[in-house]
């Protein structure tokens, strides 16, 4: 018999609302008349606004407009190299998240990590996190995606179980999970805008979780629903009639090499 590794944390008080509160948001902004089809630029800008976005939270001084110009410091251009690969692994994330998880680092980490290093957690310790991670990912839970991907980034973000850019694979990993498991199919949301707009309250909700005490977990919970709400505001996606048809599209296949 499975136990659900999430029903703990939904009997809380004020989670369940507070995550159905944000999906509602988030499903009526994406079935506005206006939004029904999305275009391939409308993706792409939304990566590259995340990528900036968890660039600056661990650590970057780019701009967005250095983003869009290609001057890019070291952290912001391993985050846009995420981005222009991450949706690749949608399937895998669905079916063998630990590997998924690795590749995410592998790929981020590809220009200032030894091949070694590479997606290959630091100890013994950190690895068994991992399986974690893993095990909540392909177990049965009545706890909303939403809710799935928030543990699933502060775990990885709080147990650095990699040498580097810990933080930006967390945040990979999450928006994996909400496309993956249909909240964002599309990939237009910018759940790490979300978090740089509200940085000061997500530094202090990750080392609450850090804690590992049930109030901090609870802290966590209730400030992702939130932060996933500002994601949802800060999407690129307009109405059409408002939308700008002269922007020029973001090329992400240039970003992979």
């Amino acid at each position: 018999m499975t136990t659900d590794p999430l029903a703990w944390l939904m009997a809380l008080e004020g989670v369940p609302s507070a995550f159905a509160s944000t999906r509602d948001g988030i499903d009526a902004l994406l079935r506005d008349r206006g939004l029904r089809k999305t275009h391939p630029e409308d993706t792409g800008q939304a990566l590259v606004m995340g990528a900036h976005a968890s660039a600056v939270l661990e650590g970057s001084t780019s701009t967005i407009d250095d983003v869009l110009a290609g001057r890019t410091d070291a952290t912001a251009q391993d985050a846009l190299r995420l981005s222009a690969q991450v949706l690749s692994l949608v399937p895998q994330m669905r079916t063998a998240p630990l590997q998924a998880i690795a590749r995410l680092h592998a790929i981020a980490g590809a220009t200032s990590l030894g091949q070694e290093d590479l997606g290959r957690p630091r100890n013994a310790e950190v690895a068994s996190r991992l399986q974690t991670v893993a095990k909540m990912l392909t177990s049965d839970t009545t706890a909303p995606a939403l809710v799935v991907a928030a543990m699933v980034h502060a775990d990885i973000a709080t147990a650095k179980p990699f040498a580097s850019h810990n933080g930006i694979v967390a945040r990979a990993a999450e928006r994996l999970v909400m496309v993956s498991r249909g909240v964002d199919a599309t990939s237009v949301l910018v759940p790490e805008a979300g978090h740089l707009a509200l940085r000061e309250q997500y530094e202090s909700n990750l080392r609450a979780y850090a804690s590992g005490t049930e109030r901090g977990v609870h802290a966590w919970a209730l400030y992702a629903a939130e932060a996933y709400a500002k994601g949802a505001e800060l999407t690129p996606l307009k109405p059409v009639k408002k939308r700008r048809r002269d922007a020029e599209p973001v090329d992400l296949s240039q970003l992979e090499g």
